[in-house]
């Protein structure tokens, strides 16, 4: 599946990339739980062999590592886990994230804490995303992990 960048999330997509890593992971698990109940078919049932290699390699580290290597991800480090995922295709790549933010619900990925509240900048974007109907929103994503590594 190809996509374009859809004119109206390019500035829900340009806030997101001034938000620091750990605010943009937050955001990326938000939006997962506003989400997953529309997504269909949900990963890993439908994801690229590459994908689930991936997210495969992060779920086998520490609870530590996986979060850094979440946080290498966004910031595009010179790592393995980088270096494969600037190979994925935009579908791979959100189905990367998507698997991630199921591994954080079963517990197999490190999870958000539960005390953890999104910092006050962000009340703006996330009211202008809740504002996009769900095609805008999976555009926004595709955006966005591309964007990444």
């Amino acid at each position: 599946m190809t996509y374009t960048v859809d004119e109206s999330i390019k500035p829900a997509l340009e806030a997101f990339q001034r938000f620091d890593v750990d605010t943009q992971l937050a955001l990326l698990w938000f939006g997962y739980l506003d989400m997953k109940d529309q997504l269909n078919p949900a990963p890993p049932q439908s994801v690229e062999v590459p994908a689930k290699a991936l997210f495969d390699g992060i779920q086998s580290l520490s609870k530590e590592e996986q979060l850094q290597a979440q946080r290498d991800l966004i910031k595009g480090a010179a790592t393995d886990s980088s270096s494969g995922y600037d190979s994925l295709s935009p579908n791979a790549k959100l189905d990367v994230w998507l698997m991630l933010a199921q591994g954080m619900e079963n517990g197999t990925i490190i999870g958000m804490p539960s005390d953890y509240q999104l910092p006050a900048e962000t009340d703006k974007f996330t009211a202008d995303i809740q504002k996009l109907d769900f095609e805008q929103r999976i555009n926004f994503m595709l955006s966005a992990v591309q964007k990444m590594g």
